[in-house]
């Protein structure tokens, strides 16, 4: 990961130091410790970037349980277990159409201004740019998209219908 933070240049630091006997030395010095704070900065930077989104991927896909239990719950007691099936399977299949196809849809570049067409599958992601932290993260709010329209369309439409239409609104 290249480093945001200015570099130090013994070239620079030298004419500072007044021409000392070890000018060079002492700010070749200096230049390392920049250097070794700069690349500790960094890494502390992506540590945390990955946490937070980690964690916030987490919390989304949470709700997903939540849209589970309000729809169980909203529905009669025969059809519990149906509404809890789909939104497991939600996030299954949503994560399979996601991965396949939605991921690069959505930032698949370069594109033409409307639609990625690259990196279907998640084949040579530029690392630098999207990761796999990103990809959990993008993926969770795709699937709460799907799984808020579960309770509105609970007991009024079949299992296969609601399962291609989840498939389909997540991965495109």
């Amino acid at each position: 990961m290249a480093s945001t933070f200015p570099t130090c240049s013994s070239a620079e630091l030298i004419p500072l130091l007044g021409g000392a006997s070890n000018a060079t030395a002492v700010a070749n010095y200096i230049c390392d410790r920049f250097d070794f704070t700069s690349d500790k900065l960094s890494n502390n930077t992506y540590a945390i970037d990955n946490t937070y989104l980690l964690f916030s991927a987490y919390l989304v896909f949470a709700m997903q349980l939540g849209f589970a239990m309000l729809c169980a719950g909203s529905v009669r007691a025969k059809n519990t277990m149906n509404i809890m099936l789909t939104n497991v399977l939600d996030a299954a299949a949503g994560g399979l159409s996601y991965y396949i196809f939605g991921f690069a849809f959505a930032f698949g570049g370069p594109s033409n201004g409307f639609i990625g067409k690259h990196n279907f599958g998640l084949k040579s992601i530029p690392s630098s740019v999207y990761d796999y932290s990103y990809f959990l993260y993008q993926w969770a709010f795709a699937i709460a998209a799907a799984g808020i329209t579960s309770g509105s369309i609970a007991e009024r439409t079949q299992f296969v219908a609601y399962l291609i239409y989840s498939s389909f609104l997540t991965g495109l």
